[in-house]
């Protein structure tokens, strides 16, 4: 079994956390890389796998197309999304889905539509991650992890990094096995930005009232219906509005005021929404007691009479995503999961010593 010592795990019988936690500083100094793999399962590496319709991400009708054989991967990746349009594949301008495919075609030979790339979350444009997960199906079967692993971080530009690939089981699904997702919002307030700050965390100004944010952000835990909260998806359709909220923290450290949020699932734009009140709140131009009032009428309407926009994106940053612990187990005969590769100076000196004595 891999090592977890790294993760902190969300104390959950069933669920285990894919992704690390952000670091409270910056984006660019994450935590160190977190191990999540589990024990070997019976289920054959070989899988048949379904290829699912352009439904939204939370939609339980989505039409399957068609089946495919191959080997399935799980790719556990970040990325800065300050240059990117989001995750969901589009050419122009650049999507992360779009930049990470081009780096698979090229270390597999494969062509995109046999890659069948899946994302867990189709962040927004300007969104950052740091647990991003994904899953990508091959024909043919690896030895060795480490070399393909090596390989597509040679390929992707530096803002992109894949942190860890491993072999998945049939039944996992990077979307729809996901049990909970966790998102940060980074807010930064001061008179004056932090120009290390700028591209991830949004700056505020006026002084918030992280108390009155905190009683506000209880209302929003538990299961509702968060109609009031989500704008219309590009092509998503209206997935189910009622979410559970597992956690809703509001950390200050410093001048830096992040929120922490864990639920089921979220809605197009759901979380900067939520955000964005949060702000009117801190600002005191609004009472706490208002977030129910506003999940009560279930109109998006009602929300932009208090906010009219939703927090920007670059504040936000997808930490985490959770699956079952079956859903996380190695297949049978595969290949140890790579964590890249690290080089070891004193093998080059003592090689050069070598040279030297010969």
């Amino acid at each position: 079994m891999e090592n977890l010592n790294s993760l902190s795990p969300i104390q959950n019988k069933r669920m285990t956390c894919y992704g690390g936690v952000v670091a409270a500083a910056a984006l660019p100094s994450p935590p160190p890389t977190t191990l999540t793999t589990l024990p070997s399962s019976p289920s054959n590496t070989f899988v048949r796998v379904r290829e699912v319709g352009s439904g939204g991400a939370e939609d339980p009708n989505t039409v399957v197309k068609q089946s495919v054989d191959g080997f399935k991967w799980r790719l556990l990746v970040s990325y800065d999304g300050t240059r990117y349009k989001g995750w969901q594949f589009q050419q122009t301008p650049p999507t992360i889905q779009c930049i990470l495919e081009k780096a698979l075609t090229q270390a597999t030979k494969l062509e995109r539509k046999d890659l069948h790339l899946v994302g867990a979350s189709r962040t927004d444009g300007g969104v950052h991650a740091w647990g991003q997960v994904a899953h990508f199906i091959t024909p043919f079967n690896y030895d060795s992890l480490d070399s393909i692993h090596a390989a597509l971080n040679g390929l992707l530009p530096p803002d992109i990094r894949v942190r860890e690939i491993s072999a998945a089981v049939p039944e996992f699904h990077a979307r729809f096995s996901a049990q909970g997702k966790i998102y940060h919002y980074k807010i930064y307030n001061d008179a004056i930005m932090d120009p290390f700050q700028r591209l991830y965390a949004y700056h505020v100004t006026h002084k918030l009232n992280a108390a009155a944010m905190r009683e506000a952000a209880n209302h929003f835990i538990g299961t509702h219906d968060f109609s009031a909260f989500v704008n219309s998806s590009r092509n998503d359709g209206m997935p189910n509005p009622v979410k559970a909220i597992f956690r809703f923290d509001i950390v200050k450290m410093g001048a830096l005021l992040q929120l922490e949020v864990e639920g089921s699932g979220f809605m197009y734009r759901q979380v900067r929404n939520m955000a964005a009140l949060l702000l009117q709140i801190g600002k005191e131009a609004i009472p706490p007691d208002i977030v129910p009032k506003i999940l009560a009428t279930r109109d998006r309407k009602e929300l932009a009479k208090y906010t009219s926009a939703a927090a920007p994106p670059h504040g936000l940053c997808l930490v985490a995503v959770k699956y079952n612990a079956e859903h996380l187990q190695l297949p049978l005969g595969c290949p140890t999961t790579s964590l890249g590769r690290h080089h070891i100076v004193s093998k080059c000196i003592k090689w050069k010593q070598k040279l030297r004595t010969s």
